[in-house]
């Protein structure tokens, strides 16, 4: 599977964009990743073609580690984009975009933790099927 993540910004804030170039290469290790940083929320779909879209929505499923787990699998093969919106969230048009609509929790998470939130999680997925102990349930 390879993976990428697209959001709307960069990160400002020193502990998220410490903890996203930390986790991100963490999940280099075991899955490729491109990270890729858009302006606008309607840049987010074109980043996405060719790839099933997974979009961060505080409206979309919520998943336990494990069936995030599942779900990835089910992927495994393709190219997945995780769609991660700004300080306004997504328009209609990426939620309609979307293959899944993920919820990372039933808060609604300021844009950049929402990502850091997103990739320990990748990696958290990673590991675990990798047989590796970081995942304790």
């Amino acid at each position: 599977m390879r993976l990428r993540v697209v959001a709307v910004g960069r990160p400002r804030l020193a502990y998220a964009r410490l903890g996203v170039e930390e986790y991100a290469a963490r999940i280099r290790r075991y899955a490729p990743l491109e990270l890729f940083y858009v302006r606008e929320e309607r840049e987010l779909l074109p980043k996405a073609e060719g790839h099933r879209r997974v979009v961060l929505d505080e409206r979309g499923k919520l998943f336990t580690t494990e069936a995030f787990s599942r779900l990835l699998r089910s992927f495994e093969g393709e190219r997945v984009a995780f769609l991660v919106g700004g300080a306004e969230g997504h328009p209609e048009a990426v939620r309609r975009g979307a293959d899944v609509l993920l919820a990372l929790s039933p808060l609604t998470l300021q844009h950049e933790l929402a990502l850091l939130v997103l990739l320990e999680q990748l990696y958290r997925v990673l590991t675990l099927r990798a047989g590796h102990p970081y995942h304790r349930p």
